[in-house]
C-alpha cells in the first residue's frame, strides 16, 4: 500500500488529541457532500426540463425545416421537390403556409397566426396527443376544419360544442384597390373548430391549424406557394447528414434548419442558465472547501510529534506533504462519493414520487418538476469537486509542512 495513503487514512478515521480535529473533518466532509449533491440534483432539473420543454416543441416543429432565404414564402414550381423526397432519410414531407390574422368568434376577436398545413403534418406530428377538448380534424368530405391553440381559444371564449358560431379569419387581401368599403379590403371566411390542443403556452396562445388549401384562398396564393417546407426523418437516420445534403441540393437561396436552429435563441439561454448556476454552485462549495485548509492545517500542528519522528526515520519533506495532500483529498472523495450517490439516490425518488412539486398544481404539463440524470454531469461534478479539493489541500500540505519542518530543524540547531 502506498505510505502516505496510508497513514493519511489512518489520520482521517483515528482519533486526534483535539476532538475539534475530528469534527472539522467531518464537518469538511459533509460541506463537500452537499455540495456535490447540490451540483448533480440541480444539473439533473435543469437536464429535465431542457428535455420536457424540447419534447414539447418536437411534438409541433418538424426535425428540419425549409424557408426561403428572403422573403415570406417560395414558389415549389421551382423547388426540387422530387430530388428532396429521394434524399435518403426523408421520411415526410409536409407543406406549410403561414400568416398572421384577425380571428372573430361571436363578439370576441384575437390576433393570431393561421398555419395551414397539409396532410403529411399530421402524420408526422404527435398532435393527435394534445388534443383536449374536440378532435383532431383539418378536413372532412368537402369541409374544412380549424383545430385551435387553448390560449387563442380561452380568449375567443370558443365553445367547441357549438355547432352554430363559427370562426371568422380576417386578412387583408392581395393587389386590390381602395374601396370606400373596409370590408373589402379583407378576406374574412369562415371556418368550423373542430378541436383545441394544448401543447406549449408560446404555441398554444399563437398558432391555429387549418387545411393548407383553406390557407392558400385565404392568402390568395397559387397551389403551390408554400412558406416552409417541413420533414420528418426516418428513424435511425443521421439529421446533420441529412440536413447538409438537403443544403447541397436546394442552395443558398434557401435556409435548412433543424430543431435546435428553430430555437437557437431559447436552447442557448436555458443552457447559459443552467451553466451559471453550475457555477455559482461551483464558488459555494469552494468556500465549503476552505474547511478542508482549517482541518489540515489544525492537523498538521497536531501531529507535530509524528512530523518530527517521521523526518528522523528519513521521510523527507515530501513524503510528509503527500501525507496530509492525501489526507485532503481522502477528505474531498469521501464527500464527493457520498454527494453523488446522495445525489443520484433523490434524484431517482423525484423521477419515480415527484415529492418535489410545481406550484400551481394542474397549470403545467407535468405536476412535479422534471430530473434527467447524464452520465457527463457526473463526471464534470466529480472532476469538479477533485480539482477544488486538491488546490484546497495543496496550500497546508506543501506551505505548513514545509515551515513545521523549518522550525523544527532551528530549533535543533
Amino acid at each position: 500500500m502506498n505510505f502516505p495513503f496510508f497513514i493519511a487514512r489512518r489520520y482521517l478515521l483515528s482519533k486526534k488529541s483535539q476532538r475539534a480535529i475530528n469534527i472539522i473533518s467531518w464537518i469538511s466532509v459533509s460541506g463537500v457532500t452537499i455540495g456535490t449533491c447540490a451540483l448533480i440534483v440541480v444539473l439533473s432539473v435543469f437536464n429535465g426540463l431542457e428535455e420536457l420543454v424540447s419534447s414539447l416543441y418536437n411534438t409541433f416543429d418538424p426535425e428540419l425545416k425549409i424557408t426561403a432565404a428572403e422573403g415570406k414564402t417560395f414558389d415549389l414550381k421551382n423547388f426540387p421537390l422530387e430530388e428532396l423526397r429521394r434524399i435518403k432519410g426523408v421520411h415526410y414531407v409536409a407543406q406549410a403556409l403561414e400568416e398572421n390574422a384577425l380571428l372573430k368568434y361571436r363578439d370576441n376577436q384575437v390576433a393570431a397566426t393561421v398555419k395551414g398545413v397539409s396532410d403529411e403534418f399530421l402524420e408526422m406530428t404527435r398532435m393527435d396527443t394534445t388534443i383536449r377538448e374536440g378532435k383532431l380534424v383539418l378536413h372532412e368530405g368537402n369541409a374544412d376544419f380549424a383545430v385551435i391553440g387553448g390560449g387563442v381559444a380561452y380568449r375567443l371564449r370558443l365553445n367547441i360544442s357549438d355547432f352554430l358560431s363559427q370562426l371568422e379569419v380576417f386578412v387583408p387581401r392581395r393587389n386590390v384597390p381602395t374601396s370606400i368599403n373596409p370590408e373589402d379590403a379583407l378576406n374574412h371566411p369562415l371556418i368550423m373548430p373542430s378541436g383545441i390542443y394544448s401543447l406549449q403556452q408560446d404555441i398554444d396562445s399563437k398558432y391555429v391549424l387549418v387545411p393548407i388549401s383553406f390557407a392558400r384562398d385565404l392568402l390568395e396564393y397559387d397551389s403551390t406557394m408554400v412558406s416552409s417546407l417541413e420533414l420528418n426523418l426516418t428513424p435511425g437516420a443521421n439529421a446533420d447528414k441529412v440536413q447538409n445534403e438537403i443544403k447541397q441540393l436546394v442552395g443558398n437561396t434557401y435556409e435548412v434548419k433543424n430543431r435546435f436552429e428553430q430555437h437557437e435563441l431559447m436552447n442557448r439561454v436555458m443552457k447559459s442558465e443552467k451553466w451559471a448556476v453550475y457555477l455559482i454552485l461551483t464558488l459555494i462549495l469552494l468556500i465549503a472547501t476552505f474547511n478542508i485548509v482549517g482541518s489540515l492545517t489544525m492537523l498538521i500542528i497536531d501531529k507535530q510529534k509524528d512530523i518530527a519522528i517521521l523526518h528522523s526515520m528519513g521521510a523527507d519533506r515530501g513524503v510528509i506533504s503527500r501525507i496530509f495532500l492525501s489526507e485532503g483529498l481522502l477528505i474531498t472523495l469521501t464527500g464527493a462519493f457520498i454527494g453523488l450517490l446522495l445525489g443520484a439516490g433523490l434524484c431517482i425518488a423525484q423521477q419515480r414520487y415527484g415529492f418535489v412539486r410545481l406550484e400551481g398544481e394542474g397549470s403545467f404539463v407535468v405536476d412535479a418538476y422534471p430530473v434527467s440524470m447524464h452520465v457527463l454531469d457526473f463526471i464534470y461534478v466529480f472532476l469538479t469537486v477533485f480539482t477544488i479539493g486538491f488546490l484546497a489541500s495543496l496550500y497546508p500540505a506543501q506551505r505548513l509542512v514545509k515551515k513545521r519542518l523549518s522550525l523544527r530543524l532551528s530549533a535543533q540547531e
